[in-house]
């Protein structure tokens, strides 16, 4: 059974583990076996907060280099661009010449979500490549993957269809 490391900020929802689960449910309607990075059980009770990030960060790699593809959850988190973690582990996965996909509950252009101007009040250029987030990102899902954006409100409802629209594109895809 083909295995799908399940990416995204999801960890850090008040319902992460409902999330996780349902997320895993629905991989298995479509025949794969979703791998969620709170699958993990680590004991970080002794560690310190530094040493327990580390042990995460080699759990969630170890899930990682088992799976065959990355479902990343690409909606915008804490700003206007998607989780900085969620994108380290699209550009690992990349990396592994592994297949990304990719959703967002935020269609908008990335552009338009920062300010809607060519440079922000520093005077940086705002990336303006009509791309839902950073041109690394978008290219590597368009490397061997690929992405569903849909204006949505961020719920769990909402999330579940969309990735649910998305694992039947993959699965069509296979």
């Amino acid at each position: 059974m083909p295995t799908i490391y399940l990416a995204g900020p999801d960890v850090f929802w008040p319902n992460a583990v409902e999330l996780g689960a349902a997320k895993k449910q629905c991989c298995q309607q479509y025949g794969f076996e979703g791998l969620f990075p709170l699958d993990n059980t680590l004991d970080l009770s002794s560690l310190s907060p530094y040493q327990a990030g580390l042990a995460i960060y080699h759990a969630n790699i170890a899930l990682m280099d088992r799976c065959d593809l990355v479902i990343a959850n690409m909606t915008p988190f804490r700003g206007p661009s998607m989780d900085v973690g969620t994108a380290f582990e699209m550009g690992y996965i990349t990396a592994l010449n592994k297949p990304v996909w990719g959703y967002s509950l935020d269609g908008r252009l990335y552009s338009d979500r920062v300010e809607g101007i060519e440079t922000d009040a520093d005077g940086f250029t705002i990336e303006a490549f009509n791309m839902i987030d950073n041109l690394m990102m978008v290219g590597a899902l368009n490397q061997q993957g690929g992405l569903l954006a849909e204006e949505r409100e961020n719920t769990l409802d909402n999330h579940l269809y969309v990735f649910d629209q998305l694992l039947q594109q993959i699965h069509k895809s296979r």
